[in-house]
């Protein structure tokens, strides 16, 4: 690989960002080296594919959520939530660190392909499943894993889903999915995990993962194009059927741009000036009490 080319070292970046910030006690992300897998038990067009994201409904009293908003921890969720497939949504992303300068949120299509997912259904590529479902973005691994992963299988299984299709957003997202993606593999439902942390990924170990090199925020395709939505779809679709054992992971032939320098930006502090970073500590640790609080709440 053109070193130029290589991924964003996310893990890295983020444990640097924090330290930066003043925040010791690195956080670890989650690490297998195996994964479980699970065959289709029937052809895709025969197969209930449901949608798991991490994306979050929009909530019109928690403050700016739309195109170009900023890191808004109020409009956070900590429970699992469904939706019904045959309805529109507005789910947005301004609650989680996606790439904020060089994305723009302003197309869901990009992070929430049901839309897509729905048109594809109704030509016969797969059927879908009745929900759709939210998964929250939680730091704490236990918790995933034995209060959120539970409710997420169970409703799957409720809907006789036999695959699954994972699109997170930030970086703990991308862990969150991947930790869904390895239980509900365990559990007989094939996954595809569509997303744009490659080491986080491939750390956590999942089944089968379509890597998209785009800014985080955008493991769906390009925002305002279609073919590039519905090739990252497909991709992921053809990866479903074809791959033949767990941790098999294909890279997206599409660039973001024909620079790659929009790689530097995503939480480097040596791009940031010291007067800057004393500024964004503020806002990171207002954020983080906002959320300990709703958190708090949503958990009585």
């Amino acid at each position: 690989m053109d070193p130029d080319d290589a991924p964003i070292p996310y893990m890295q970046r983020t444990r640097d960002w924090y330290l930066a910030l003043g925040y010791g006690n690195p956080y670890r992300y989650a690490h297998h080296d195996g994964a479980p897998f699970q065959r289709l038990h029937r052809p895709l067009a025969e197969s209930v594919v449901t949608l798991v994201t991490t994306a979050a409904p929009f909530q019109p009293d928690k403050g700016p959520q739309g195109p170009g908003a900023p890191y808004n921890a109020a409009a956070k969720f900590y429970a699992p939530y469904s939706g019904d497939t045959a309805a529109d949504h507005d789910l947005r992303i301004a609650h989680v660190a996606i790439d904020r300068k060089h994305t723009s949120m302003e197309d869901s299509r990009s992070w929430f392909p049901l839309p897509l997912m729905r048109g594809l259904a109704a030509q016969g590529r797969f059927r879908l499943a009745p929900r759709f479902h939210g998964m929250p973005t939680n730091r704490s691994q236990r918790h995933t894993q034995d209060v959120d992963i539970p409710v997420l299988l169970q409703r799957c299984r409720e809907d006789g889903v036999d695959a699954a299709v994972l699109v997170p957003n930030c970086p703990v997202c991308h862990q969150t999915l991947s930790l869904a993606a390895r239980a509900l593999e365990a559990a007989g439902i094939a996954t595809v995990l569509m997303g744009c942390a490659l080491d986080i990924v491939e750390h956590a170990g999942v089944p089968r993962f379509l890597f998209s090199d785009f800014p985080l925020g955008n493991a769906a395709g390009k925002p305002h194009d279609a073919a590039s939505q519905r090739a990252t779809l497909e991709l992921a679709l053809g990866l479903l059927e074809s791959a033949g054992q767990p941790r098999t992971t294909v890279r997206s032939p599409q660039r973001w741009s024909g620079s790659d320098d929009w790689k530097l930006d995503y939480c480097n502090a040596h791009r940031v000036a010291p007067g800057e970073l004393a500024r964004l500590r503020e806002e990171a640790e207002a954020a983080r009490l906002t959320a300990r609080a709703l958190r708090a709440a949503d958990l009585r």
